[in-house]
């Protein structure tokens, strides 16, 4: 059973986020899921960016990155969107992750490094996803695919960027169903 520090996206620790860490907990994995936004949720992805600009975005992803702080290594880092960037610099630079699951995000590796020896990855989005396609984040993933040893990007139909947060309106039960098997699939194996 494997050790998940997971993160959440832009509109906070969701009910939709928890209930995908108890999914896994379920499982037999151990998840921890702090909250970077202490308490705070947001009805939207442009009040969570306000908020995120406000405190500053590089001061919350250092708050994160601090989340594997005293944590064992050996971890697998899982990270949803504004929490995939948190998920992936630790998966580059911190010793010993088993691996990392990027949910409608990836940033270009130049920020982090190079991509470790050994580290599998696994990256989910939309096809149509206006953030992950048309911002440039499927580039990013294919180009972090092409570089890793194990690495799979899973693609999607529809335009919605939490489409497993079964807390919001853009859930997509089908493709929420698909990324949690293919999640459980992962920690199986790493």
């Amino acid at each position: 059973m494997a050790d998940v520090l997971l993160f959440h996206h832009i509109q906070g620790l969701t009910p939709g986020v928890v209930a995908f860490a108890d999914e896994l907990h379920v499982a037999g994995h151990t998840v921890h899921t702090p909250d970077l936004f202490e308490g705070r949720t947001f009805g939207s992805i442009p009040e969570g960016q306000a908020f995120v600009e406000e405190v500053g975005f590089d001061d919350l992803r250092a708050k994160g990155v601090a989340q594997a702080d005293g944590l064992p290594q050996g971890l697998v880092y899982i990270g949803f969107s504004f929490g995939a960037v948190c998920a992936q610099e630790l998966a580059q630079t911190r010793p010993g992750a088993r691996g990392v699951v990027l949910c409608y995000s990836c940033v270009p590796m130049k920020y982090f490094g190079p991509w470790p020896a050994g580290v599998p990855a696994q990256i989910h989005g939309m096809d149509n996803d206006p953030i992950f396609v048309g911002e440039g984040d499927i580039d990013a993933a294919r180009e972090l695919v092409e570089a890793a040893e194990d690495a799979e990007l899973f693609l999607y139909p529809g335009d919605q960027h939490y489409f497993a947060d079964s807390s919001l309106p853009s859930y997509d039960e089908k493709a929420a169903g698909l990324l949690m098997e293919r999640t459980l699939a992962f920690l199986a194996r790493v």
